[in-house]
């Protein structure tokens, strides 16, 4: 059971996102995480640009961290509406999808925010008022109020 040193070329959920170094088995490195380019190799020269590219990163997200306030203030500001296609009593046909929100988020002139960041506590298959938060930055989420609507 040995385990290797690779450097993260992507965001792998559960173990870091680009630019970490981290300690996996070395199966799950040869197999897995350098076939698919989610990772490299950890050389020395390696850490060298890792270090280089944590700096940078660091000074950005000084700046960011004031972008993702204002972000999120925009956008809880208001409600987010969807209109979707339902059926008789008011339930969707299927549900509303992370793409959705991203997208009427866009359409009220809010921003544009990745489909990925959106979570849901519970599925949206109904009409009404729903909450959905979305990850801005690690530290900083949102907390948005979905107001679905039909469109009959």
């Amino acid at each position: 059971m040995s385990t290797t040193k690779v450097i993260l070329t992507h965001e792998v959920g559960g173990l870091g996102s680009a630019g970490d170094v981290v300690e996996v088995k070395g199966g799950y490195a040869r197999n897995y995480l350098v076939p698919q380019g989610l990772a490299t190799q950890w050389t020395r020269g390696g850490q060298k640009q890792v270090d280089a590219i944590a700096k940078a990163r660091r000074a950005r997200e000084a700046a960011s961290i004031e972008e993702a306030q204002a972000h999120k203030q925009r956008l809880e500001a208001q409600p987010i509406r969807i209109e979707v296609r339902t059926g008789q009593a008011g339930r969707l046909f299927g549900s509303v999808s992370t793409g959705d929100v991203a997208d009427a988020v866009s359409a009220a002139g809010l921003g544009s925010i990745d489909r990925r960041a959106v979570e849901f506590s519970s599925p949206v298959r109904s009409t009404g008022t729903h909450e959905a938060t979305v990850r801005l930055r690690d530290d900083v989420r949102a907390t948005l109020t979905l107001d679905v609507a039909s469109t009959r």
